[in-house]
């Protein structure tokens, strides 16, 4: 168990770079007035990434650290879909 659960946190903090990394490139996109590559950027945000950050906090036994990052990234997700019109 104790190989599986540093896996999944190994693969908690994948997932945390690759959200963080998708944010900036949400950013660019919108800085550069692209609104098809940045709606794509929410999406693969919202229904992939959190989606299996949350999936993997959840086999490894959710904290309140992980829980309050899951509503800050999801918080920052529905501003930047008002910013676009997506609601």
């Amino acid at each position: 168990m104790v190989k599986r659960s540093s896996k999944l946190k190994s693969a908690i903090e994948s997932y945390k770079d690759e959200i963080e990394k998708h944010f900036e490139k949400l950013d660019n996109d919108i800085n550069e007035k692209n609104e098809i590559l940045a709606k794509y950027h929410v999406k693969e945000i919202d229904k992939s990434l959190i989606t299996t950050l949350e999936r993997k906090i959840n086999l490894l036994g959710m904290s309140q650290e992980y829980s309050e990052l899951i509503k800050k990234y999801k918080s920052r997700l529905e501003e930047y879909k008002k910013k676009l019109g997506m609601k």
